[in-house]
């Protein structure tokens, strides 16, 4: 049976809006690999599905069977209960967070991913390893600009 990739996300932020982070870790047999990035205004939601996209474009090849681990139940029942799809459909009339949303989807394209929910801040060590570097990068002031969040606040649509 080939090797599953093990994917565990966490975000963060500062006040909603406020500065936030990402926090994901990546294992593939022995290896382990993190990632984290902050940004300087940005929501909780947008980071949680930054992590996962900030895992998805850091493979190298395509066709990986992929277990994502998150505490948000946005994400995960976004894939899960397939709401994805719907606001595929209506072309995210309506939706927040379109821009990320369609960057996962293209990105999910070349694997199959199962998304896992996990109890946030519990004893699951790693979804724990990842809030630290979530809150780490939020704090760290070495900030990115979330554009698509800072674009949508000042031009807000009317939905």
């Amino acid at each position: 049976m080939p090797e599953k990739l093990l994917i565990y996300t966490d975000g963060s932020s500062r006040g909603n809006p406020g500065p936030g982070g990402y926090g994901a870790i990546l294992f593939w047999g022995s290896k382990r690999k993190e990632l984290s990035q902050g940004y300087r205004r940005t929501t909780n939601n947008r980071m949680e599905l930054m992590a996962v996209i900030a895992a998805l474009k850091a493979l190298t090849k395509p066709g990986l069977d992929i277990v994502v681990h998150s505490d948000s139940s946005y994400v995960v029942n976004a894939i899960e209960k397939r709401w994805l799809q719907s606001w595929l459909r209506i072309n995210f009339k309506g939706k927040k967070n379109a821009d990320l949303w369609k960057e996962y989807h293209q990105l999910s394209l070349a694997h199959n991913i199962r998304f896992v929910w996990v109890k946030g801040h519990a004893d699951n060590v790693y979804n724990n390893r990842c809030d630290e570097l979530a809150t780490a990068a939020a704090d760290s002031r070495k900030w990115l600009v979330d554009t698509g969040f800072e674009m949508e606040e000042a031009n807000p649509t009317t939905l």
